[in-house]
């Protein structure tokens, strides 16, 4: 606001004030709004050192002007949280579906399973799921986790068309029915029903529902009391009448919800004192699963990247071993989980927005935030 501007305010407020008159009031309402309409406009200040999370916040303000309606980031490392931001109109406890970052949570329950002894990661899934004869039956499910089992993509589309209220045994039944589309282990497909069948030889073995266990192993230990699955599309099922979730996509949860799980998987398996995952689980899922194999199908927006698959999740970059260095498990709607295994710094993204429009944005803002916080 300039100084005539502001002088000429303070004089017709003056006049207002001993004379009460409506014009004169009026004049100054109009002079105040101009002034700051006029500042408004002005373009906004480039971020300092002074404010390392400038930057993150500008990322994030542009995903909402690309088209996400509000965008929660946080970050932590170890137990401390170095950023809470939320920019745009989203409410602070908002409860959504995380579409493929459901994938990441599937993983760690058959892994939790792997533990106990009752699944073994690279044995035929036909011992625990008879229906899956000859070289159907020959998959195992390190090759279902790593979506190179052969059974389609999610062009397919197989276990988004089933119904919600069958069960996980008979969603696997109707995968071991159609042929397999590529020999197991040979060609990496993103999004086919492969998940499906995993949950399927969980239940099998622990003769629990998967909601049921996946509260038990996983929710309840790490304190996730805003998290259920259904099936997407849900198709008028409740999620207690959901036995078939959508175990690539049916998670819904609140953003906090998801920092309990990654912050467990950052802490090596371990939440509150309690080991929900081994470290040779956690291990082998943040270690490249298809190097070398052909990419037949990767998601919108991905195609052509350089990304590798581990189990359940995203290899972003990678070193001599094939371990994984960052992490990462994006869902369609906009949910973006990840973990920085150089700098130890773990967090999302969360909103309700196709992932396509915002995924740059999100990257920046990443970046932002390594730069600001990375160093330990």
């Amino acid at each position: 606001m300039s100084a005539v501007v502001r002088m000429r305010i303070a004089r017709l407020m003056v006049c207002a004030a001993a004379l009460s008159l409506s014009g004169c009031v009026g004049i100054a309402i109009h002079l105040y709004k101009y002034a700051h309409k006029k500042s408004a406009t002005q373009p906004a200040a480039a971020p300092t050192a002074a404010d390392p999370s400038a930057n993150v916040r500008a990322a994030l303000e542009s995903a909402v002007k690309d088209g996400a309606p509000g965008v929660t980031a946080i970050v932590m490392r170890g137990d401390t949280r170095l950023l809470r931001m939320d920019v745009g109109t989203i409410d602070p406890n908002a409860q959504w579906p995380v579409a493929s970052a459901s994938k990441w949570l599937t993983a760690a329950l058959v892994m939790n399973v792997v533990d106990e002894g009752k699944l073994s990661l690279d044995v035929p899934i036909s011992r625990y799921l008879p229906a899956f004869k000859g070289q159907a039956g020959e998959v195992t499910l390190r090759q279902l986790l790593a979506q190179t089992s052969g059974e389609g993509s999610l062009e397919d589309g197989l276990d988004i068309r089933q119904d919600p209220r069958m069960t996980l045994a008979q969603s696997a039944e109707e995968v071991a029915r159609q042929p397999l589309v590529d020999a197991p282990g040979t060609v990496f497909k993103y999004g086919g029903p492969g998940f499906q069948v995993a949950g399927a030889a969980v239940e099998a073995v622990t003769g629990k529902r998967w909601a049921d266990l996946f509260q038990e192993r996983i929710a309840v230990p790490l304190g996730m009391t805003h998290t259920y699955w259904t099936h997407i599309p849900a198709n008028g099922a409740t999620a207690a009448q959901t036995r078939n979730p959508l175990l690539q996509g049916g998670a819904v949860m609140t953003a906090e919800d998801y920092m309990r799980f990654l912050g467990m998987l950052a802490h090596d398996g371990m939440a509150n004192g309690h080991r929900v995952l081994s470290h040779a689980s956690v291990e082998a899922m943040e270690t490249v699963q298809t190097d070398g194999k052909p990419e037949a199908y990767m998601p919108p927006g991905v195609k052509g990247s350089s990304l590798q698959y581990g189990l359940g999740n995203w290899c972003e970059s990678w070193d001599a071993n094939l371990r994984c260095q960052m992490v990462s498990s994006a869902g369609a709607f906009g949910t973006y989980p990840w973990i920085d295994r150089k700098s130890g710094l773990y967090g999302i993204f969360f909103t309700r927005a196709r992932l396509t429009k915002i995924e740059a944005d999100y990257r920046r803002a990443r970046v932002a935030i390594l730069a600001a916080y990375g160093s330990k």
